[in-house]
């Protein structure tokens, strides 16, 4: 009779119809309860929203330092050439294009830069140097479409307004060292022509003198690649985080509602 009755009730549960022995997968479920599902869910979002705001904000300093290294500054009220600069001093890049107020004596050994283009035509700067105190500074007078040598012939005090602008440094070679005619303007050539220390920066004047034209500005300010490029790094540093918060809860989520594979013995 017993073995009737356990006949008519089947294998038990995980033993299958094949051989004896055999083992069939049982499913069973690891679902995290309520309160766990929901503290995690917080966390993440609290986690992704922390790092996408602290990325957002290392990016926006990541802009503002190059609008900053590339802001126009050639509207700007000027100052005096030694409240920006010393005689000494390397080139301060971010007053590049700064409007500077200069006063001294124009010194003999002024030269000709060529090649400098004006509303599509190309022609020729007229560069004096202007003593100022125990150092000179290179002035861009103007410019020309050839070079006379009575344009060079400055002398007496002056008082102007210029731009400050950076020396060239492209290296062009001087196809002729001995005349009035440079490819560039290098402190290095032109302190040969003065018996005074030279500033390293040169001034374009706002009025041109008589018989020039007023020369064209050359160089604004631009960023380099490497400005601000510490908060651009910790900005995508802080999205990464973000985004492997998510992913870890993901993970988890999917882990702990996935079927489990249950041996039961027969």
């Amino acid at each position: 009779m017993a073995d009737m009755l356990a006949r008519d009730r089947g294998p038990p549960p995980g033993v299958g119809s094949g051989p004896a022995g055999t083992i069939e997968p049982v499913s069973t479920s690891r679902r995290p309860g309520l309160l766990t599902d929901l503290g995690a869910a917080v966390l993440t979002l609290v986690l992704v929203g922390i790092a996408g705001l602290l990325g957002t904000w290392q990016y926006d300093a990541w802009q503002a330092s190059r609008e900053a290294e590339a802001r126009d500054l050639t509207g700007i009220a000027p100052v005096p050439l030694t409240d920006v600069m010393g005689n000494d001093d390397p080139f301060p890049a971010p007053d590049l294009g700064r409007p500077v107020e200069v006063a001294g004596e124009w010194l003999d050994g002024g030269f000709w830069v060529a090649d400098r283009e004006q509303g599509g035509r190309s022609g020729y700067w007229a560069v004096d140097p202007l003593q100022v105190g125990d150092a000179a500074v290179l002035v861009v007078r103007g410019w020309a479409p050839e070079p006379e040598a009575d344009l060079l012939a400055v002398a007496g005090d002056a008082e102007l307004t210029g731009w400050l602008q950076a020396p060239d440094g492209s290296l062009v070679t001087d196809d002729d060292p001995d005349d009035d005619v440079f490819p560039e303007i290098r402190v290095a050539d032109a302190v040969q022509r003065v018996d005074v220390d030279l500033y390293s920066a040169y001034l374009i004047a706002q009025e041109p003198a008589d018989g020039l034209e007023a020369a064209e500005l050359e160089a604004l300010p631009t960023p380099s690649r490497a400005t601000g490029i510490r908060n651009l790094l910790y900005a995508v540093e802080w999205w990464v985080f973000g985004g492997f918060a998510a992913f870890i809860w993901w993970r988890w989520r999917r882990d702990a509602t996935a079927a489990e594979i249950s041996p039961s013995a027969g």
